[in-house]
């Protein structure tokens, strides 16, 4: 029997997304085992009625109020039933068969918790796009990057990653996960609201001993920025500080201080070049990080401590065992490829 497949997608005030891109969500997914949702996560716009008019085939979710991207999606994937969700931003253009590699994955190997497509920028389809491109990583201090992207620098794809491979993150920007182990897991952690909850989600994943694929047989196009633009204040802010927290709730105890002091390090470092540019808003963007992190240690060590329990620190996840910083901005190496494994 196949597989039971939701693919849900969370909206706020994104009635012109939905118009542009849901044509081509149900174009090449909808079927009798695959349901296309939308959970409305308080929309003042026209969404509700944009949906309800223009898109009948496709399921409402109304959440009511806005809840943020990671606890959004909690409220909605608690009331759906299937083997495998697809989290989507609303907007993404997918293409013909985009569902197949990432289902088979996960049908032939149990292990694998989550998959990630190849995601294409849709402004500049030779590219890959900043959130997410050909799977994500982070390096032994908890900067994220990607096959494809490293901070701001992004390649043009041209078949360099069209292997598959185990990855560390899948994005949420578009992320096969099965259901059974993301319910298991806790789901996202709903304080994070947005960013960088996905990595903490396949870090407790691959701690619990499974998988995160990704495949290039499955191509997506994103156009990535939707909600937050990606110079934001309010985004920085919330890079710097889920990152500190993503970094305390899942580094093993061994490496949890010496990983943090050198964090702080680096990031004075990145106020002292934000000051050099004049950017006082990302300046204190990265101090109110820093604020919200030391006072929100409590509850933080509440978060280790059930880790701990469950077992989540039995494995150590594998990372970069180098700086991407260094490689980056002192060695030059631009692009993964160049970087020692």
């Amino acid at each position: 029997m196949s597989p039971k497949i939701a693919i849900v997608i969370l909206n706020w005030n994104g009635a012109k997304l939905m118009q542009q891109f849901l044509p081509s969500v149900i174009e090449f997914s909808k079927n009798e085992t695959t349901d296309i949702i939308v959970a409305d996560n308080g929309s003042t716009d026209e969404s509700l009625s944009v949906l309800r008019t223009e898109f009948p085939e496709v399921e409402i979710l109304d959440l009511k109020q806005n809840y943020g991207f990671a606890r959004g999606y909690n409220e909605a994937l608690k009331q759906i039933e299937a083997d495998y969700f697809v989290i989507l931003n609303s907007d993404v253009e997918v293409t013909s068969g985009w569902l197949d590699s990432p289902v088979a994955l996960m049908e032939a190997d149990p292990a694998i918790a989550a998959v990630q497509p190849k995601i294409l920028s849709y402004h500049q389809k030779t590219h890959f796009e900043y959130a997410g491109a050909a799977g994500g990583f982070i390096d032994r201090f908890g900067y994220p990057f990607c096959r494809g992207r490293i901070f701001d620098e992004v390649e043009a794809d041209l078949g360099q990653y069209n292997n598959q491979t185990d990855i560390f993150w899948a994005t949420g920007a578009c992320m096969f996960v099965r259901a059974k182990l993301f319910h298991e897991a806790g789901g996202f952690d709903a304080d994070f609201w947005a960013h960088m909850e996905e990595i903490d989600l396949c870090w407790r994943l691959i701690n619990n001993g499974y998988r995160i694929v990704y495949t290039p047989e499955s191509t997506v196009f994103h156009v990535g920025g939707g909600s937050l633009p990606y110079d934001s204040p309010r985004k920085l802010f919330l890079n710097f500080r889920n990152n500190l927290w993503l970094l305390y709730k899942n580094l093993p105890g061994n490496q949890l201080f010496p990983v943090l002091f050198m964090r702080m390090i680096l990031d004075g470092v990145a106020a002292v070049k934000l000051l050099a540019e004049f950017n006082l808003n990302g300046i204190r963007s990265v101090l109110k990080a820093h604020f919200h992190f030391y006072r929100s240690l409590p509850g933080l060590q509440k978060k280790r401590k059930l880790a701990a329990r469950s077992g989540h620190y039995t494995r150590s996840a594998k990372r970069l065992p180098r700086s991407i910083v260094f490689q980056f901005y002192i060695r030059k190496r631009k692009q993964f490829s160049e970087i020692p494994l």
